[in-house]
């Protein structure tokens, strides 16, 4: 009798069977829809980048059409944004108004402890593109001869956190010396004019102004230039991470092919730039191309970097900035594709 009730409890019809697998296959194509990273994320509708006269390879992208080839099958658009310095460049990616960006290491640092929603996932270069820039006839010889003085720079770019940091060599801060925020060319202009007694210079403006203007650089360090690092919005990895893995190929192709095209190169930064060619040829010389890997370079050049931060009072106090510069630096998306294409 035990048997026949035990059996009776726990048997199922045929119809009830049938409709647990149904539950069931239903329940799991739901899950599969819902659990990150189990299927392929669709291509977006819209790829929005920004190109930079800093960043070759992004000038060469766009001048090719590229990116629009490599993304034409899965129907994306690709909208080009200018950015004419870091600080743009973080603004337009902390807003949305681009998905991925191309910033000096420094400042992306300081947006992202700022709240900026960004991980750096591709080196387009590593640079020397930032001096301290007099003009020729000037009397100023040394960062002590600065006291008091004017300098142009644009707040939370490379040349501005590189003055810092150059100032505190010569015991001088923020405080000795009157910063006048001008977005990079205007700096220039503002330096040629005798406006300001120096400025923050920047390639291939600073090129420019050496070439043209006959201007000289104060002060050069190289160790003080941060990486030019390509940062995406965090969402935008998240959700297209096909996608950005197709921007960083298109990259790469670039990168290599500025190393087997210097003259081409340097003819399309002085066309974008509408600067001349020696000036295009002077600021490529400033490049190297070779390291696009993001990762322990980065990481401890950031670290060594970053205490300026703290000291200019440009970070919240109690700031983590080696966590946030781990949290930044993203070598995962890169590698794959470097791999695939052949460093």
């Amino acid at each position: 009798m035990s048997t026949t009730r035990g059996a009776t409890r726990h048997s199922f019809s045929p119809v009830s069977i049938g409709r647990l697998a149904a539950w069931l296959t239903a329940a799991t194509a739901a899950f599969s829809l819902l659990a990150p990273g189990s299927a392929s994320a669709a291509p977006p509708a819209e790829l929005k980048l920004d190109y930079a006269y800093y960043s070759p390879e992004s000038l060469v992208i766009k001048r090719n059409g590229w990116l629009e080839q490599a993304l034409a099958p899965q129907h994306t658009t690709v909208k080009w944004v200018l950015s004419l310095g870091s600080n743009r460049a973080l603004e337009y990616l902390n807003s949305g108004a681009i998905d991925i960006g191309s910033t000096a290491g420094l400042a992306a640092v300081l947006a992202k402890a700022n709240g900026n929603p960004i991980r750096a996932v591709y080196v387009f270069s590593r640079p020397e593109w930032t001096a301290l820039v007099v003009r020729k006839d000037s009397p100023i010889r040394t960062l002590a001869d600065l006291k008091g003085k004017k300098i142009a720079a644009t707040k939370g770019t490379d040349p501005f956190l590189f003055t810092l940091r150059a100032l505190h060599t010569a015991g001088l801060s923020r405080e000795d010396v009157e910063i006048v925020n001008l977005q990079h060319p205007d700096g220039r202009t503002a330096l040629a004019n005798g406006q300001v007694d120096a400025w923050a210079g920047l390639d291939p403006h600073m090129a420019a102004a050496q070439i043209d203007d006959g201007a000289k650089l104060l002060y050069r360090n190289v160790d003080f230039n941060t990486w030019g690092l390509l940062d995406a919005r965090e969402d935008f990895i998240r959700d297209h991470p096909e996608t950005l893995a197709q921007v960083l190929t298109v990259y790469e192709k670039a990168r290599r092919w500025i190393a087997a095209h210097p003259d081409e190169t340097a003819q399309i930064v002085a066309e974008e730039s509408k600067l001349s060619l020696p000036v295009a040829k002077l600021q490529l010389s400033r490049n190297d191309f070779s390291q696009p890997q993001p990762g322990t370079q980065q990481l401890t050049a950031l670290k060594a970097a970053a205490p300026i931060l703290v000291q200019e009072q440009l970070v919240r106090p109690g700031t983590d900035l080696n966590k946030v510069i781990d949290a930044l630096i993203d070598s995962t998306v890169a590698q794959p594709v470097i791999a695939a294409n052949g460093k």
